[in-house]
């Protein structure tokens, strides 16, 4: 099994918060996460309820109120809790009677935060943690020192250098636990096809009501299109047959289920020159190489797929690693109307910003510079660190806090 990097903030939580709720995509791991953390305690003081179990699922959905009244004197796992979201006030008023630490251990598989049938939530009394697919460092069992090195305002290295090999399977091959244990790429794509095609079906009819509900594994594998390009909504409605409002509403779906994520433009006050368009990025590679029919010949012969494809894995690493930072990141892109840009920057609590532009290609020209040095001038004394993740050899300074770096450090 593979080390998850969350469980201790999972276990932190639990000692000092009435409820502790895990979310993101189906088949991370959640429930395996849940039951470890059940085995590590005291497996008597704990009862683990599954939303998957339709059973379980109607006694709940027919009384929810009475369903958490008539649950045990334990410390209660409730799995898969975005199928019946009126749960969530049920909850609210048991731990209103008692505020326990501990009491309820909650996952979902989609942010049931942001469930429209939510009519109260629970502000206060329950901590959330996000598990997302694994990350590289969790893969190799390696801890992660990227961005805290890149807060420091110090240089990562790596001893992996020249790792385009590695890159090209990981990309195909994602970062879900079971394709990971695959025996070959086909396999592997086989399985994020079901996947995709399961999760359309069953869990966007738990969250809402859609007209074209066909239409949504037709969205989700044209995302797939337009991983690290800007967000056109009104284009990809086109393609759909599908009004602005519409497309709108069913991009926000695949956001709630954790398959798809926008980054928002980073924007300044004083610079006006500014794109406002977010990017579009899938939260894994694989499931973006097996709803296009990619595989590694296909991205050796298109590096433009491939440079697009490394830019969102890059970006999904950095995400996860930013939960297990103790101070709160937000993550932007840079794009000015002279088309410059940055891929991601990442900003602190106190406005400090960190910019990373990523480049496939191990050879290295000052004027692959030229989009760090662009946000260096526009962000003023905010910025603090620009990094250019490259396939090379070392670490080198190209200037005022400006370093290549090989892109093995993420992991390093």
């Amino acid at each position: 099994m593979f080390p998850r990097y969350s469980a201790n903030y999972v276990t932190e939580a639990l000692a000092d918060t009435p409820v502790v709720f895990i979310m993101g995509p189906r088949q991370t791991g959640k429930t395996t996460l849940v039951k470890s953390l059940i085995d590590k305690s005291d497996k008597n003081s704990w009862e683990y309820i599954t939303f998957d179990d339709q059973a379980q699922l109607e006694i709940a959905q027919s009384d929810p109120v009475g369903f958490i009244r008539n649950l045990p004197q334990k410390r209660i796992a409730l799995d898969e809790v975005q199928r019946i979201p009126e749960i969530f006030v049920s909850i609210k008023q048991a731990v209103d009677e008692n505020r326990e630490p501990g009491r309820f251990l909650l996952t979902g598989s989609a942010n049931a935060l942001l469930l429209p049938k939510l009519s109260d939530s629970l502000a206060g009394r329950m901590e959330s943690v996000r598990l997302a697919t694994l990350s590289e460092c969790e893969i190799q069992n390696k801890v992660p020192t990227f961005l805290n090195k890149l807060l420091l305002q110090e240089a990562p290295s790596s001893n992996d250098t020249r790792i385009r090999e590695h890159l090209l399977n990981r990309l195909v091959v994602g970062c879900f636990p079971e394709p990971l244990q695959r025996s070959s790429e086909r396999r592997s794509a086989v399985w994020y096809q079901q996947y995709a095609s399961t999760l359309i079906q069953r869990d966007i009819r738990d969250l809402t009501h859609i007209d074209h509900p066909d239409r949504m594994l037709k969205l989700l594998k044209l995302t797939a299109f337009y991983a690290g390009k800007l967000v056109n909504l009104t284009e990809l409605g086109s393609k759909l047959g599908l009004d602005r409002l519409t497309i709108k509403k069913y991009m926000a779906l695949l956001e709630q289920l954790f398959l798809v994520e926008q980054l928002p433009a980073w924007h300044s006050n004083e610079y006006k020159r500014l794109i406002k368009a977010p990017k579009l990025h899938s939260i894994d590679t694989g499931m973006m190489c097996a709803v296009r029919g990619l595989n590694r010949e296909c991205l050796i012969k298109q590096p433009e797929d491939f440079g697009l494809l490394l830019e969102s894995f890059v970006y999904n690493e950095l995400r996860k690693q930013s939960v297990w930072i103790d101070e709160p990141l937000s993550f932007y892109h840079y794009r000015d109307k002279d088309k410059v840009e940055v891929d991601i920057i990442i900003e602190n609590a106190q406005g400090d910003c960190f910019a990373i532009e990523v480049k496939a290609a191990a050879s290295l020209k000052n004027k692959d510079f030229n989009g760090l040095k662009r946000f260096q001038n526009v962000a003023g004394k905010r910025f603090k660190f620009g990094i250019l993740l490259y396939d090379g050899d070392h670490t080198s300074s190209f200037g005022d806090n400006l370093f290549a770096v090989p892109l093995g450090a993420l992991w390093a």
